[in-house]
């Protein structure tokens, strides 16, 4: 069973809207009472608006699901997860299934739990690998009978979602990994979303890695299309091509996903600056290095080590861990991920 229990490799998940902070410094970060004061604001200006029932019913409905999900991810907010993508159609005899399953086993003997649709196929595969107690699920309503698989099902880790949209947020907000599956319309979406969810800085960044059994070619097109034609029309930049990975080995995209957390912790935006917190400090030497090798991804001053800002005073469990800042452009993502890279690399 997962330790819920704070470590020292411990973590809280920050995103857009909550790890974005711009108040002055006078003023105190806003605490969840104005939040829920929002959100109380915001449903007596639909009645005053005149909203349709539809539209009243679609956010009711939303904000419910969410409230609950996010009240069963609470409980394994210090757990590191990877979100497992991949078609519901492929057989247990299938090579990409069998894969998966070696990928989820492996994964979660690492600590990591593992979100899948909680359907078959791909996201079955994940689960029988995790097992049940290392396995969270997040099915989707569909107007036809999609069935939780036997591993998740019945469990309290089980999410069923009425809206595409609300379940691709959970899916990226609570996770520290992607690992994408041979798959249909689905699965391209979601990597494609997850893929502009990180370039364009609007998720936190974490590796996105496409995976297929030995010696197979689903992604290999992709791959040619994403250099051959994106990249070579300038539709991406070079540095884009950081923001994933692609491997055919379990063992590869395994040691991708816990390497990125070697000396990477989290991040956190205050005011102007990002604050990449790290498990080890920098020492002076990779420093200067980074300064030098970086310098186009600052957008005044420099990079310099430091402890936690006030701000962060609501994540206690994170205060000790020393900290990175600098005022990061929000454009060059793929460079911040090659920084990050380059951090995972001292020895």
């Amino acid at each position: 069973m997962i330790n819920q229990e704070a470590s020292s490799q411990d973590h809280h998940h920050r995103h857009p809207g909550e790890h974005e902070l711009h108040a002055d410094d006078t003023q105190q970060v806003p605490g969840i009472e104005e939040w829920i004061m929002q959100i109380k604001e915001t449903a007596d200006k639909l009645q005053r608006d005149n909203a349709s029932r539809g539209d009243v019913k679609l956010l009711s409905t939303a904000l419910r699901e969410l409230r609950y999900c996010f009240k069963v991810f609470k409980a394994y907010q210090y757990a590191r997860k990877v979100t497992v993508f991949g078609s519901a159609r492929l057989q247990p005899e299938d090579a990409s299934y069998q894969a998966a399953v070696d990928f989820s086993r492996q994964i979660a003997s690492q600590g990591y739990m593992v979100i899948t649709g909680a359907a078959h196929g791909i996201m079955e595969a994940g689960h029988v690998g995790a097992g049940r107690d290392m396995s969270i699920g997040i099915n989707i309503l569909l107007p036809f009978e999609q069935t939780s698989n036997p591993i998740i099902e019945g469990d309290p880790k089980l999410m069923h979602l009425k809206y595409f949209f609300t379940r691709k947020l959970l899916f990226v907000k609570e996770t520290d990994a992607v690992a994408l599956y041979p798959g249909g319309f689905g699965t391209l979406d979601e990597g494609f979303e997850t893929l502009t969810l990180v370039q364009t800085g609007k998720s936190h960044l974490f590796p996105i890695l496409f995976i297929e059994e030995p010696g197979g070619n689903f992604w290999h097109p992709m791959l040619d299309f994403i250099h051959n034609r994106l990249l070579a029309r300038k539709l991406i930049s070079p540095a884009d091509l950081s923001l994933f990975r692609y491997t055919d080995s379990v063992a590869t995209a395994v040691s991708e996903i816990t390497t990125f957390y070697r000396h990477f912790h989290s991040m956190r935006y205050v005011h102007n600056d990002l604050y990449l917190r790290l498990n080890r400090k920098i020492p002076d030497t990779i420093l200067a290095r980074i300064r030098e090798e970086f310098s186009d991804i600052v957008v005044s001053g420099t990079f310099h080590m430091t402890t936690a800002h006030p701000y962060e005073a609501n994540e206690p469990h994170l205060a000790n861990l020393p900290r990175l800042k600098f005022h990061f452009d929000r454009r060059n993502v793929g460079r911040l991920r090659q920084l990050v890279d380059l951090i995972n690399q001292i020895n």
